[in-house]
């Protein structure tokens, strides 16, 4: 037996990028750890990343193209697997159209260069709308509104965590989800240093989360009433003068057109 190597890696499966070392030994993955010295995860790892190994190894992996032939997958080579698309992909998008092919995407493809080198151009070459992901099955919304609010649909806005002294939490149970989005590993250990230096964690949400539990206080709400919440929550930022934009002035527009949306939605009416 060879002597083990380590190589350092970044985990493929969210946002949150942690740092892995990953032991190596004749060849094949001997283990999975966070990396202590990764400034960012601090030697995190959540359950996923842990079961990397397992993950690799798994004897249903899929590790080489597999073609249907006689109504049962077959494995294939790289070229007979183009071949076959070459051969069947044109005859459909020319009988049923553009959007009759579809794309998925998965993590350890977004979360790598790959998503921004050939994804997009891939998309564009087949000519379909239909792309699909982790992201189109929970967190299009997110992205929709992040599109609009600062012009393109991955400007999404990462809370400073590690120096804020006040966090609201809407909806959402970064304990479980270990903060993918928000690119945070280790949410309930940077929940618990904003707490140890005075700051304070405050959930909205109608059921008692993970998340919840660690609040400093939390706020139950009915069910499908977030938007209420939130237009209440607006009306009383303008009604008690704490919009002070600052030097964010003039990079935004559409500010009165919202003071006067929320006008009708004071507390007392959307309670």
């Amino acid at each position: 037996m060879t002597e083990p190597t380590v190589a350092y890696r970044i985990c493929p499966l969210c946002e949150a990028c942690c740092g892995l070392t990953v032991e190596l030994r004749d060849g094949r993955v001997a283990a999975v750890r966070g990396d202590r010295e990764d400034v960012f995860s601090a030697g995190y790892l959540c359950p996923k990343g842990v079961a990397l190994r397992e993950l690799h190894e798994d004897p249903d992996r899929v590790r080489e193209p597999l073609v249907k032939r006689d109504g049962r997958f077959v494995t294939a080579t790289w070229d007979e697997a183009f071949a076959e698309i070459e051969r069947r992909l044109p005859p459909i998008l020319a009988r049923s159209g553009r959007d009759a092919a579809a794309l998925a995407i998965g993590n350890p493809t977004v979360h790598k260069m790959g998503l921004l080198l050939y994804v997009t151009r891939l998309a564009r070459a087949l000519g379909t709308r239909n792309v699909f992901s982790a992201s189109t099955l929970d967190q299009m919304p997110k992205q929709l509104s992040s599109g609009l609010l600062f012009g393109h649909w991955l400007s999404i806005p990462v809370p400073d965590i590690e120096r804020c002294d006040f966090l609201l939490v809407l909806g959402a149970n970064p304990v479980a989800s270990n903060g993918s989005l928000w690119t945070v590993p280790d949410f309930r250990g940077k929940a618990k240093a904003l707490q140890a230096r005075g700051g304070k964690l405050v959930v909205v949400d109608p059921r008692r989360t993970e998340t919840a539990r660690l609040a400093d206080r939390h706020l139950f709400i009915r069910p499908g009433g977030d938007v209420f919440f939130l237009l209440g929550l607006v009306h009383t930022l303008f009604a008690e003068g704490l919009v002070r934009l600052g030097t964010l002035a003039e990079h935004v527009n559409g500010v009165e057109a919202v003071r006067e949306a929320v006008v009708p939605f004071a507390p007392e009416r959307v309670a």
